[in-house]
């Protein structure tokens, strides 16, 4: 079955699977999604007005969940546009000093964004809520370490958050991948041991292939790495300028993505950068 033309997709999966027209196997497909196999790598199917990802592959048409079922075969046009990539990050020290002081700015107005899910009642210094009581305690440690700078410190905290919340990606995967990504971006700068966090992030992918789904241990994978939704780039990049208007902005937009996932990226992302 072949699907409609591609009008965007990532860097991932078009290194995935190459120039030529490409058969794929359904793997998950969700309510406005389909997440596919390309081989050894997960990548998804999404409509015009989706973000975009390094796995994304974005339709002229939303693709309709309900038409496929597991295993079927989707072949993929060989017609495809340039691939997304993020924009490297530039401005050294003085671009990570203004991320830091700009993430603690936006979690000053995180209250203004709305009703926070997940993680996110933390950036107001309130109680995390059922199922996530448990985690605060975790949470603050991993937030603890990054103010030191203590990667292996934040590696154990981090593993103890994996697989906790529901959904497709639980709230604390994405929680430490905000927090982990936000880590990445501070290297990318040349701010703190990257080293060493490289080190902590290797370990926490390990952890995440038996703590939490396939899904969401490839997606945290990414956050690990410093690449993933096209959202929090833009975040990064407005903070290194100094351009609170569309860091807020684009807080605000990240919030909406899932039912939590966008309040735990931010909350995990504040908490790493700050």
């Amino acid at each position: 079955m072949q699907v409609g033309s591609v009008i965007s997709i990532g860097w991932r999966a078009a290194e995935t699977i190459g120039d030529a027209a490409a058969d794929v196997r359904v793997f998950a497909p969700l309510r406005a999604s389909i997440y596919i196999a390309a081989g050894a790598e997960i990548l998804w199917l999404g409509g015009p007005s989706d973000r975009m990802h390094p796995r994304a592959i974005l339709l002229a048409a939303p693709p309709d969940p309900s038409g496929y079922a597991r295993d079927d075969t989707l072949t993929l046009p060989a017609r495809r546009p340039i691939p997304w990539r993020p924009e490297t990050l530039t401005g050294g020290a003085a671009a990570a000093v203004a991320l830091r002081d700009g993430a603690r700015r936006l979690a000053a107005r995180a209250a203004s964004i709305g009703e926070p899910e997940g993680f996110g009642p933390r950036l107001m210094n309130a109680p995390l809520r059922f199922p996530l009581t448990s985690a605060a305690n975790a949470a603050d440690a991993l937030a603890r370490a990054c103010v030191r700078d203590d990667a292996s410190d934040a590696a154990d905290a981090a593993v103890s958050l994996l697989g906790l919340g529901a959904g497709l990606t639980p709230s604390g995967d994405d929680f430490v991948g905000g927090a982990f990504f936000a880590r990445a971006a501070l290297a990318e700068l040349g701010a703190g041991d990257a080293t060493a966090w490289s080190r902590a992030a290797a370990t926490v992918r390990a952890a995440a292939l038996e703590a939490t789904t396939v899904i969401s241990a490839t997606l945290l994978g990414d956050l690990l790495g410093g690449c993933s939704w096209s959202t929090l780039h833009e975040l990064v990049r407005a903070l290194v300028v100094d351009d609170a208007a569309r860091a807020f902005d684009a807080a605000a937009r990240l919030t909406r993505l899932g039912h939590s996932s966008g309040w735990d990226l931010l909350a995990g992302f504040i908490a790493g950068a700050s």
